[in-house]
């Protein structure tokens, strides 16, 4: 019983319980993210750039074209989906400067008002 009683109290620990509701906020706002990259930020640039659909954009390495990525992997064809990467990158941009602009706010909320008067 020594061991379920340890394991209790290391799991009742503020900084485990902080990671857990970090992680799972995290992953909440990568799908926030997510959502705004493809349904907010992609399709007006997509639109301006005469229609382009950034998830079908594909290069198929059997020499065949396929319109959407959807119709390659149905075929069976081995795609390099470059558009699916492309918004993959977008997403983690926009969620690294969303981390650095909330880094540099809780950095600043704990200044010492000795460092704020240099």
């Amino acid at each position: 019983m020594g061991i379920i009683k340890e394991f209790k109290a290391f799991a009742m620990q503020g900084n485990v319980i902080d990671l857990a509701v970090g992680i799972i906020i995290g992953a909440e706002f990568g799908k926030i993210v997510n959502s705004l990259v493809n349904d907010v930020i992609m399709p007006p640039i997509g639109k301006l750039l005469g229609g382009v659909n950034f998830t079908d954009l594909n290069f198929s390495l059997d020499g065949t074209v396929y319109k959407t990525l959807e119709e390659a992997r149905k075929a069976g064809a081995p795609v390099i989906g470059y558009g699916s990467f492309l918004q993959s990158v977008i997403n983690f941009i926009i969620i690294a400067f969303c981390i650095f602009i909330l880094v540099k706010a809780v950095n600043k909320m704990n200044k010492k008002p000795a460092e704020e008067a240099k």
